[in-house]
């Protein structure tokens, strides 16, 4: 029995590390063009620049933040983890899976717009911590990515990386959608 146990937690173990590691390679991949990219401070997003580029940012990064919380939802509901609220239906899965999908799909031009037009800068700890948050972020999402994928993996490593990408994002948020809007 001792040999199973040790057999079976290995390659739990070994997904767990390349998750890891997964996740820290992109996040250092992007910090690498971060700071190596040249800014374009001209650069726009759908044909906004500037302050106009940055509220559209604002506002899209504010729908990512609600499209984060209505993920947690969804997540605590599937997981019989929202109280009062049962057992989840069947749309529940599907829901939070294409929720997931959109949340990233919009989270690209965002990151596109903060790449080419400031690259990665430390001058500031906001704008550090940003910077940095948002480098995780991705490496956070690929990691979840491999995690969901993975069978047999303790029981805490799914609400970490999911719980992970939520405070990034509330990170992202508050670091720099939350300073625009207040800060105009």
């Amino acid at each position: 029995m001792g040999a199973t146990r040790t057999t079976s937690a290995r390659p739990a173990r070994l997904r767990l590390t390349a998750a890891a590691a997964l996740a820290l390679a992109v996040a250092a991949v992007l910090y690498a063009f971060g700071r190596t990219h040249t800014p374009d401070y001209a650069s726009s997003l759908f044909g906004l620049r500037g302050d106009d580029a940055n509220l559209l940012k604002a506002q899209a990064g504010t729908v990512l933040l609600g499209l984060a919380l209505y993920q947690l939802i969804l997540a605590l509901w599937m997981y019989r983890r929202l109280p009062g609220a049962g057992a989840a239906p069947r749309p529940v899965p599907f829901a939070h899976r294409i929720g997931g999908a959109v949340l990233f799909a919009l989270s690209l031009p965002i990151a596109y717009h903060c790449v080419t037009a400031y690259g990665v800068q430390t001058h500031s700890a906001r704008v550090a911590l940003h910077s940095l948050a948002g480098c995780f972020f991705y490496g956070a999402f690929a990691a979840k990515v491999l995690v969901v994928r993975s069978r047999h993996l303790p029981a805490w490593a799914l609400p970490l990386t999911g719980g992970t990408l939520i405070t990034l994002i509330a990170i992202l948020w508050a670091s720099a959608a939350l300073w625009q809007l207040v800060h105009p």
